[in-house]
This record gives structure tokens, sequence and C-alpha cells, in this order.
């Protein structure tokens, strides 16, 4: 049992003292406190036709509890999923796999260090939701109970089954985190699709949001006396919300069959631990260990000759960029397995022939998005494999080899974006293909500064899949490449956007150099 809790306590400590985690951190609270907008601002969170709630205690507690439950789910899955992975780079596993612990006791150590990070960082939003309540409520009396119901029923039933989901995830799909990000992401999207509608069905929300939504949405119907409501919204209304109609919100008293549920997903989750345990490999993963061909022995024969140092030709200067930029595309093409490849020529062909509203809106992102783990070490793999200090001290680092990671990034992207590109520029729409030319600039150069902020990849994939899954929702906000109709000023916006993120990414890797 001491070394069970010792993991646990172990891993936690590892995690939330690490760089990324507190960048995370930070970035979850400047996410939290747009949950609940301040009075006069020009966007809702929650807005049912035109009405939103008064600001009591329980709009604020199951407002950021629904919204934390889903955000924090999102982010949530890429800050833990690699706890494993650690383990195997660090050499803890071996350690690990040499004491007398089960495969069970360990994967489920795992689980909960993964809950205690979650938990963590819901500890925070709720500390900073009812700082928020104090600054913005509309002179509602405070009820304790209104903040701390929704956050047990919904929130953590929920972070569980997530911290769940990323170690089976990394037991199934191992080293493959590509394949992880992208079935997370699909996943992800069918659950927020799925509508239940009596109280069963609700029991079947791993998220445990929908039935409040149902009871706000009823609400609304007693008030303006119809069968169905439209406009139906969780999420940013980028709008102005200053002629919202008010109602009254007083929270809900759960059935038991969903209070029940919230229980059994717990429940099912362990039982996925234990499912899964017997297959997990324990850390005997072998290299796989290639025998030198005839060829390879011949050459190993005549180096052991004795080396005449006339015939040694003499080295040769070349300051040329191509040679990188050519080391780096090639290390870009052959990052991920080549299946990932074959799915890539899949979506530039839907880029071809589908609508072109739906090829730039919806198809685009989502490829792009498949490019995540190429994208996520433009700037840090020199410090992951160690090799900084060779590369740094390299012949111009800044103007040569920065300049060509950034270079062989883009043309990547913008290879991949090349089909709709074409055909933008065959329908002279040249403003829309500039646009998709400065995504990927972005896209390449926000990378490139959160990689050097946070040294790590976790911060990157974070933001990349809430910027995709934004705008596959049609949030116009976040469109970095054009996609939804702009004022004349979003080149210009954009542009300066880029300009900026380009600055700071020579800035910091000066600064890194200098250090």
């Amino acid at each position: 049992m001491k070394s069970f809790i010792k993991i646990i306590k172990l891993d936690y400590l590892q995690r939330t003292r690490s760089y990324s985690f507190l960048i995370t951190l930070c970035v979850s609270l400047a996410i939290a406190y747009t949950f609940v907008p301040e009075p006069n601002a020009t966007y809702s969170t929650i807005r049912i036709d035109d009405y939103v709630g008064y600001y009591n205690s329980a709009w604020f507690g199951y407002v950021t509890a629904i919204i934390t439950s889903i955000t924090l789910s999102l982010i949530g899955f890429f800050l833990i999923n690699s706890g494993i992975k650690t383990d195997i780079s660090t050499r803890v596993g071996q350690v690990v796999a040499a004491t007398s612990i089960s495969n069970f006791k360990y994967l489920f150590s795992k689980v909960l260090s993964n809950f205690l990070v979650l938990i963590t960082i819901i500890g925070i939003v709720f500390i900073m939701s009812i700082i928020l309540f104090f600054l913005y409520n509309d002179g509602f009396v405070f009820e304790p109970l209104q903040f701390i119901k929704p956050y047990i029923f919904i929130t953590i039933p929920s972070m569980f089954f997530i911290a769940v989901l990323a170690v089976v995830f990394e037991i199934v799909f191992g080293k493959y985190s590509v394949v992880q990000n992208c079935i997370f992401f699909f996943l992800f999207l069918g659950l927020m699709q799925f509508t239940p509608k009596n109280n069963f069905q609700y029991s079947l929300d791993i998220f445990g949001t929908k039935i409040v939504m149902n009871e706000l949405e009823n609400t609304v119907k007693k008030i303006i006396n119809i069968n169905s409501t439209e406009n139906l919204s969780i999420g940013y209304v980028l709008k102005n919300v200053k002629k919202a109609k008010k109602f009254h919100f007083n929270g809900i008293s759960f059935p038991t069959i969903y209070l029940l549920s919230r229980f059994i997903w717990i429940l099912i989750g362990v039982g996925i631990i234990a499912i899964i345990a017997p297959f997990f490999h324990r850390f005997n993963v072998k290299e796989k260990i290639t025998k030198p061909t005839k060829n390879k022995v011949s050459i190993v024969k005549e180096f052991s000759k004795e080396i005449e140092l006339i015939n040694i030709p003499k080295a040769s200067l070349n300051y040329s960029r191509f040679p990188l930029l050519k080391t780096e595309l090639l290390l870009l093409i052959r990052k991920d397995k080549k299946w990932m490849w074959i799915i890539n020529l899949i979506g530039m062909l839907l880029l071809t022939l589908l609508p072109l509203t739906i090829a730039h809106q919806m198809v685009l992102p989502i490829l792009w998005f498949l490019q995540v783990n190429r994208l996520s070490d433009i700037t840090t793999k020199e410090i992951t494999n160690n090799t900084h200090y060779f590369s740094f001290s390299s012949f111009k680092p800044l103007s040569r080899l920065l300049v060509t990671q950034l270079y062989s990034s883009i043309l990547l992207l913008l290879f991949l974006a090349s089909p709709l590109i074409i055909r933008l520029v065959i329908n002279t729409n040249f403003l829309l293909s500039f646009s998709v030319f400065l995504g990927g600039i972005f896209i390449v150069l926000l990378a490139s500064v959160l990689g050097m902020i946070s040294k790590g990849k976790k911060l990157f994939e974070v933001m990349f899949f809430m910027i995709t899954y934004a705008n596959i929702n049609g949030i116009v906000f976040v469109d970095y490449f054009g996609g939804f109709e702009h004022n004349q000023f979003y080149p210009v916006q954009l542009s300066i956007i880029t300009l900026i993120l380009g600055s700071a990414c020579f800035f910091i890797r000066n600064y890194q150099l200098k250090g």
C-alpha cells in the first residue's frame, strides 16, 4: 500500500511542479475568467434564445461547472496523456517493474495521479468562480451549496473518466501519440453531439451537462410559452448581449438515476482499468535490433584497415540553407507512420472534391490538426533530444537554423492546403487564398512560440485542439485561415498577429541563445 501511495504522490508532484503544468494552469485560469462575462460584456457563454440568467449563486455555480466539465475534458486529456510515456523515457518504469506492485495498482495509481492533477485545476477554477460571483452578482445571497453540488455531480465524475481514458489510450495506442490525439478529437466531437431526452438517457452523458441545459431550456419555454426554443448554445456567443432578457435560475434537483449514473461511470472507469491491466507491457519494451548486412560488415572491415591521411578528402564549408531545409522537411515527412500520409492524401482529395465552403471551413482545419505531432516540437526537439548545445552553437542559429525550421513547416502546411489554394485562385478569391497562406504561417509560429515558452509540446497541443474545435463549431473569433466571413480589415489583423508571433519567436530564441 505504501508503494501505491508513493507512486501517486511522486507522480502528482512531478506533474504539478513542471513548467508546462504551471503554464497550462495559467491558461486555464485565463479561460475560466471568461466563463461568466462581466455585466457589460459583449459576449455570452450560455444563452437560451434571447435569455441569460441573473447572476445568482445557482447561475455562477452551474454555468462554471458545466463549462469546466467540457473545457477541462478537452484540455485535460492532452495535459495528462503521457504519464506512462514519461516513466519509460525517465527509466522510472523499469524500477517500478522490478517491484511487487501489480499492473492494476500501477495503472490505477496513474489514473488517480491524473485525476488529482485535474482536480487541482478544478479547485482553482472553483475558487475563481466564487470570486467572480462577489464581483459581478446582482445583489443575490451567496449560497455555497449551489457551487458545490454541480461541481461534485457534474465535473468531478467527468474528470475521473478522462483520467481513465488517458491511461487506456496510452496502453492501447502506445507511443503513437498522434493516433491518441486524433481518436480523442473525434470521440470528443461525437460525445458533444449526443442529445439525451429523458432521465435514463441523461445518465449516459459522460460530461453530465445535458441535464442542466435541458432544465435551462425548459425554464425559458415556460417564460415564453412555446414548446420549443431555438438558438440554444453552449460556448462563446460573440454578439451584443446588452439587450438580452434575464430570467431566474435556481438550480436543479438531480434525479436519483442521474446521481447513481455519475457513481457508476466512476466504477466503469475502474472496471476498464481492471480489464486492460493484463495487457499492460509492464515496461518490457524491446527495441527492434537489426542485424548488420553484408555490405555494412564489409564497410566496417574497410574502416578497420590502416587509414592514410593523405587520401582523406578535405572538408569544404557550405553555408547554404538548402541542405538544412531538405533535412528539416525529411524530418517532418518521416515523423509519423506512413499510413498517416494516406490520411493526409485523402484530406487533400477532399479539399479538391468537396464544395468550397465545406472544404475551407471543415476539412482544412482538421487536416492541419492531424499534423499536430509534426508541428508541436518544431523548436523543442533539440531540447528533448539533448542536442540543443550543438544546434545552438551552430553557424547563425537564428537566421539559418531557426528560419529553415519555420520554412519547412510552413511549406508542409501549404503543400497540404495546395488543392484548396488552387481552387480559390481559380475562382479569383485571392483574398481567401492569401488568408490560407497567412493561416499556415500563423499556426507554425504559434507552435514555435508556445514550444519555446513551455519547453514542451503539451501547451501547443492543447491550444491547437481548442482552436480547431472552435473553428469546426463556427466560432469566427478564432478563425485563422479565412474560412468565415470577416470585415475588410481581417487580413491586416491576421498579418499583424502573425508579425507579432514571428518577432516573439526570434526574440525568445535569441534570449535562449544568450542564456
